[in-house]
């Protein structure tokens, strides 16, 4: 069982996440111009508190986890409330990147410092994305490594902002916006931390967009393989 697994039963009772999940997507639909008939991609959707916030403005949505407890939680939430176009999916693109749909609109959130392949996860981005759809990410600025604090491995200590834009350019990625829309707050050392969160919108441009990624059929909202 993953760190992520452990803590999806009370992941929804922080009222930071509820308020930083609903600050995000407010600002999302703000900078898209969404509109009817649009599909969307959550990758490390836990248990699904962006795409909740966003139901509303997509006709389908993907929630993409690696956590197999995140996306149980996810999946109880979905038959909770009855939402039909709502689909959780199990998938680590380090593993499986191609297989499966595109879509108009791929948004995470405090999902990308936990992965350092930060370069070929945006050509995996720019390829499930149709040509002129949106990528939006939010996630922390670049900070001294305090917001995980000592001995925790395997993430980046925030994004900065000139170099990830080289790399989203690199992944033919255009009509970059940065954007601070949140602060959280930590104790670090007996002291009070901000750690500001930004929102990256960026469009897909033309090159490197590849045929068509086969489809995998999705499991229904109410049934996820195991």
């Amino acid at each position: 069982m993953t760190y992520f697994d452990e803590r999806a039963k009370e992941w929804d009772s922080d009222p930071v996440k509820l308020e930083r999940a609903k600050v995000v997507a407010q600002t999302i639909r703000e900078r898209l111009p969404l509109k009817n008939g649009m599909t969307a991609l959550e990758y490390g959707c836990g248990t699904g508190l962006l795409s909740f916030a966003l139901q509303d403005a997509f006709a389908s949505i993907t929630l993409a986890d690696t956590s197999q407890g995140m996306l149980d939680v996810l999946a109880k939430k979905i038959q909770r409330e009855g939402l039909g176009h709502m689909y959780p999916l199990l998938l680590d693109l380090a593993s499986a990147p191609s297989p499966i749909d595109r879509f108009d609109v791929i948004y995470s959130l405090m999902t990308m410092h936990h992965i350092l392949d930060t370069e070929n996860y945006l050509n995996y981005f720019h390829k499930l994305l149709y040509p002129g759809g949106f990528l939006c990410i939010a996630d922390l600025e670049k900070e001294d490594g305090s917001f995980h604090g000592q001995g925790v491995k395997d993430v980046h200590n925030g994004f900065d902002r000139v170099k990830f834009q080289s790399q989203l350019e690199s992944a033919q990625f255009g009509d970059i916006q940065f954007t601070q829309v949140f602060e959280m707050k930590r104790l670090v050392e007996g002291q009070e931390k901000v750690f500001p969160i930004f929102l990256m919108v960026a469009r897909h441009i033309s090159g490197n967009t590849g045929n068509k990624p086969t489809i995998l059929k999705r499991d229904s909202p109410h049934e996820i393989k195991k």
